[in-house]
C-alpha cells in the first residue's frame, strides 16, 4: 500500500537532507514559528524591523553560516544556508534579507577579498551581532549596469578619499561598516567604510509598500577619508561586486520557496475551512487546480534549489545555475503569493495573513540583485553565446 505523502512536501525534499541540514531547517523553522510570525505583521505594518532578533539569529549560527569556526562562524554548508534562508523567508523577505546581506555581501567580500588583519576585525564581530554590515553597489541613477559607477575613490597618499552616493541599501541604517565599491584609476575596487567617517551619511528610506520590516537606506559620500588598509585587496574590478552577488543570489533562489510555503500553506487550510454553498472552498475544482498547481511549482523550486546547493558544495556551482534558479523561484513566490491572496478573498488583503505582505516583498525580491530580466538574458547568454545586454 502506498505511503501517504506530506502535503507541502509531495517529493520528500526532506528525506534527501543528511541528519545536520535537518537539523538547520528544524532548529530556524522552530525560530520563525516562534519568534519571527507572532511579531512579524505587525512590524511590517509599522515600517520597522525587529532589531531584537539579531542576537538571536547570531546565538543560532544564522549570520555567516558558512565561513569557517576559525573566524567565530557554525562552518555550515550551502544546503544548509540555503535551508537557512528558506525558513527566515517563510517568516519574512525582511528577516532573509538581513542576514542575506551581512553573510553572503558583507562577510563574503572580507572572507574572500579581504586581508587576514581584516577578517579578524570584522568576521567573528559580524557573527556574533556585534558589527552590522551594508553593502554599497547601486547608486541612484541605476543598478543595473554597475560598470556605470559613479562613486569614486581617488588615492592621496595613503589613503583614499571617495566621493559619491548609493541608494537601496539594505540595513545601510544599521550598519557598523559599509562594504562599499568604488571606480579607481586602477578600475573598480572595494572599502570598508565605517560609521562615523567623517562626510559618510547614511539616510533611511520610508514610505515602502514592500520589505517593509527591513532598513533600506541611501548611502552619501562627501570627501570621505580611509586609510589604505581599509582597502579590500584581493579584487580589482567587477568580479568583486558580482562574485559578492552571485553567493547572495544563491541564498535568494532559496527564500523565496518559503515565501510560497507560508502562502500555500495558508491558502489549503482557509480554503478547506471557508464554506461557501454548503461545502468547502476546497472542494471547488477549480481551487483545486490553483493548490495543485502551487504544489507542482513549490516542487520544482525545491528540487532546483537543492542541485543548486549541491553544485555550490561540490564546488561545481555556475553563476549562471544561480540567474536560472533566481529567476525561476521568485518568479513562482510571487505569483503563488497572488494567487494565495485571491483565495483568500477580502481577507488576503490584510496583513492578519500573510500573502498580502509576502507579494508585496517579493516585488522587491524579484528586482534586487539582477532585475528577473536580467537573469533571463544571463541564461539566454548563455544559450546562444550571445550577449544581448
Amino acid at each position: 500500500m502506498p505511503v501517504s505523502l506530506d502535503p507541502y512536501d509531495l517529493f520528500d525534499i526532506r528525506g534527501q537532507l543528511s541528519d545536520e541540514e535537518r537539523m538547520v531547517q528544524d532548529t530556524v523553522a522552530r525560530f520563525t514559528d516562534e519568534r519571527v510570525l507572532p511579531v512579524i505583521g505587525e512590524y511590517f505594518d509599522k515600517g520597522e524591523f525587529p532589531h531584537e532578533l539579531i542576537a538571536e539569529m547570531a546565538e543560532l549560527g544564522l549570520l555567516g553560516s558558512y565561513f569557517p569556526e576559525q573566524y567565530g562562524c557554525a562552518g555550515m554548508n550551502g544546503v544548509s544556508y540555503g535551508l537557512i534562508c528558506q525558513e527566515l523567508e517563510r517568516g519574512d523577505s525582511g528577516m532573509r534579507s538581513f542576514v542575506s546581506v551581512q553573510t553572503s555581501l558583507c562577510m563574503y567580500p572580507i572572507f574572500a577579498y579581504g586581508s587576514e588583519g581584516q577578517r579578524q576585525r570584522w568576521l567573528p564581530a559580524m557573527a556574533r551581532g556585534a558589527a552590522i554590515g551594508c553593502f554599497g553597489l547601486t547608486e541612484p541613477h541605476g543598478g543595473s549596469d554597475p560598470a556605470n559607477m559613479k562613486t569614486r575613490a581617488r588615492r592621496d597618499g595613503d589613503d583614499w578619499i571617495i566621493d559619491g552616493a548609493k541608494m537601496w541599501i539594505t540595513n545601510g541604517g544599521l550598519a557598523h561598516v559599509a562594504i562599499v565599491w568604488a571606480q579607481t584609476d586602477d578600475g573598480i575596487q572595494g572599502f570598508l567604510v565605517e560609521r562615523g567617517a567623517k562626510g559618510f551619511e547614511t539616510r533611511d528610506i520610508h514610505r515602502k509598500m514592500s520589505l517593509r520590516a527591513s532598513v533600506t537606506s541611501a548611502l552619501f559620500f562627501d570627501g570621505v577619508r580611509i586609510p589604505d588598509a581599509n582597502r579590500l585587496p584581493g579584487v580589482q574590478g567587477l568580479k568583486g561586486p558580482l562574485g559578492c552577488l552571485t553567493q547572495a543570489r544563491y541564498g535568494i533562489a532559496w527564500g523565496p520557496i518559503g515565501a510560497a510555503i507560508a502562502c500555500f500553506r495558508e491558502a489549503v487550510e482557509y480554503t478547506k475551512e471557508r464554506i461557501l454553498f454548503g461545502r468547502p472552498v476546497a472542494a471547488n475544482q477549480a481551487v483545486q487546480l490553483k493548490l495543485a498547481d502551487m504544489a507542482r511549482r513549490i516542487t520544482l523550486a525545491q528540487l532546483l534549489s537543492l542541485q543548486l546547493g549541491r553544485n555550490k558544495d561540490a564546488g561545481t556551482l555556475h553563476p549562471t545555475q544561480v540567474s536560472l534558479a533566481k529567476w525561476n523561484n521568485v518568479r513562482m513566490a510571487l505569483d503563488i503569493a497572488r494567487e494565495a491572496r485571491e483565495l483568500l478573498g477580502a481577507a488576503g488583503i490584510t496583513t492578519e495573513h500573510s500573502p498580502i505582505r509576502h507579494a508585496l516583498n517579493l516585488e522587491s525580491v524579484i528586482t534586487y540583485e539582477g532585475t528577473e530580466t536580467v537573469h533571463q538574458l544571463v541564461v539566454g547568454r548563455e544559450v546562444t553565446g550571445i550577449n544581448a545586454f
